[in-house]
């Protein structure tokens, strides 16, 4: 692969990445393998729904799904998924604390 490449593989992977319901459920694969319908009631939403998110998560590589009997369970393809989302939220936590900061200090 083209080092070139890299910045729109990026792009892409994060666009996989760009929509709250994928970003919950890649939480709470970060805990464990989940089967669909363990998934969609801890999120409160319907399968299909569901479905649809993780399809886009299973196409980009970001996810891996079995069947096991009638369920489809659906893990992180890659551990570091989880730091990474870990990452994401710390940085968040330290922008928000910084405005704060900022604010409290005009």
């Amino acid at each position: 692969m083209p080092v070139r490449d890299i910045p729109r593989l990026k792009a892409e992977f994060f666009k996989a990445l760009g929509h709250p319901t994928r970003i919950r459920a890649l939480e709470l694969l970060s805990e464990g393998e989940h089967s669909v319908s363990a998934l969609a009631s801890a999120m409160e939403l319907e399968q299909p729904a569901l479905s649809g998110q993780l399809a886009i998560l299973r196409r980009a590589g970001l996810v891996t799904a079995r069947r096991d009997g009638p369920n489809v369970m659906y893990a992180l393809a890659d551990d570091r998924i989880a730091d990474l989302l870990a990452v994401s939220r710390q940085i968040l936590l330290d922008m928000v604390s910084e405005a704060r900061e900022a604010l409290r200090a005009s």
